[in-house]
C-alpha cells in the first residue's frame, strides 16, 4: 500500500518584498504548482515580487543556529564554550543565547556546546542575511503583512528577509 504515500518536495522561493528587501521562503510541497501560484500571489497582493532561483540567495549565508534559555548561564559562559566549540558568533540577551556557526560545522559545534550548557532548545540552518536594508513605518507594515500571510500558507515553513526596522516602528506594528 505504499503506493498511496504522498510525497513532498522541499522547495525554495525567493523575491522582493517592499522597499527593495530580499526574502527567501522555503516551503514543503506536494504540489509545486499550487504553491508556486499561491507565494507568487502573496508577493504581488504586498507589492513585491517572486524572483528567480539564485536571485536573492547569493546575499544570505547559510548557516546553523543553535539557540539556548538564558539560565543556561552568563554571557561570558555562553561566549566561552562557544569558541571552545568552534561558533562564529554569539548573541546574548535577557532571552537566551544565540551561537551562530558555519552550516557544515553545525553538528561538531551543537555537540561541543551540549556536553558544556546542556542540550540545546534548537538546532537548526538559517538564512543569514549579509546585509540589511532599513525600512520605514509603511514599508515595515506591508513587509510585516507579507512575512504574516506567507507564515499562514501552510506548505511554507521558513521565511527570511534581511530588512531592519528600528524598535519604535516594530513597537507601533505591534500595538
Amino acid at each position: 500500500s505504499g503506493a498511496d504515500a504522498e510525497n513532498y518536495d522541499s522547495v525554495r522561493y525567493e523575491g522582493y518584498g517592499p522597499g527593495g528587501t530580499a526574502v527567501i521562503v522555503e516551503a514543503l510541497t506536494d504540489n509545486r504548482n499550487r504553491t508556486a501560484s499561491n507565494v507568487r500571489s502573496i508577493f504581488t497582493k504586498a507589492g513585491g515580487a517572486l524572483g528567480e532561483t539564485g536571485s536573492v540567495s547569493f546575499s544570505f549565508d547559510r548557516v546553523g543556529e543553535i539557540t539556548y534559555k538564558a539560565s543556561v548561564g552568563d554571557a561570558d559562559k555562553v561566549m566561552e564554550a562557544a569558541i571552545e566549540a568552534g561558533a562564529d558568533d554569539v548573541e546574548s540577551s535577557e532571552e537566551g543565547h544565540t551561537v551562530i556557526c558555519g552550516f557544515e560545522e553545525m553538528n561538531e559545534v551543537s555537540k561541543a556546546l551540549e556536553a558544556v550548557l546542556g542540550e540545546a532548545d534548537s538546532v537548526k540552518s538559517i538564512w543569514k542575511p549579509q546585509n540589511t536594508v532599513p525600512v520605514d513605518e509603511e514599508k515595515a507594515q506591508s513587509l510585516m503583512k507579507l512575512i504574516g500571510n506567507l507564515e499562514d500558507d501552510d506548505d511554507v515553513q521558513n521565511v527570511y528577509s534581511n530588512f531592519e526596522v528600528s524598535e519604535e516602528i516594530m513597537a507601533k506594528l505591534s500595538a
